[in-house]
């Protein structure tokens, strides 16, 4: 585990080099993933320039589009195929860590040359992660509680 200090840091010089964040989550995570590319690209305190973040939880026809031709696995990776360079950062909240599609997204990220940020409750990712901030919880609730701290943490340092 990581501190989220060592995130904002990773995260600062992929906007000071012109790349963006691709984010993503089911449930929970998804509205939480929204919630804090909501907060990069408006404002979380003050106002600022906007950061590049992209939530890929947030385009239903994309995300429908892909579930009902490749299946639902597949609709973060498909997403990360075509929106992520090099350099990118995709941000992967999960509270199990086991989703199949963050996962997948996950995979894609590293074969595109993305910098991988996981986010997920004590039990991590089933993947490695190039940065991964895991809650001390195992029960969902706690575990998400805990990410929107982090988030806003995250938040906090940029503004």
């Amino acid at each position: 585990m990581i501190a989220a200090e060592a995130v904002v840091k990773t995260m600062r010089a992929c906007f000071e080099h012109g790349g963006k964040l691709l984010v993503c989550g089911n449930g929970g995570s998804a509205a939480q993933a929204q919630h804090f590319v909501a907060e990069l690209v408006g404002r979380y305190r003050t106002d600022r320039e906007p950061y590049a973040a992209i939530s890929l939880c947030a385009d239903t026809a994309v995300i429908t589009a892909i579930a009902n031709d490749f299946g639902y696995a597949h609709i973060f990776a498909r997403q990360v195929q075509a929106l992520g360079q090099p350099g990118d950062i995709l941000v992967a909240i999960s509270t199990s860590g086991m989703s199949s599609n963050v996962l997948k997204a996950i995979d894609a990220a590293r074969l595109k040359g993305l910098i991988v940020i996981g986010i997920s409750g004590a039990e991590g990712f089933g993947r490695p992660c190039d940065l991964e901030v895991r809650a001390p919880h195992t029960f969902t609730a706690p575990i998400q509680e805990w990410h929107l701290q982090v988030l806003h943490h995250i938040c906090e340092a940029f503004e």
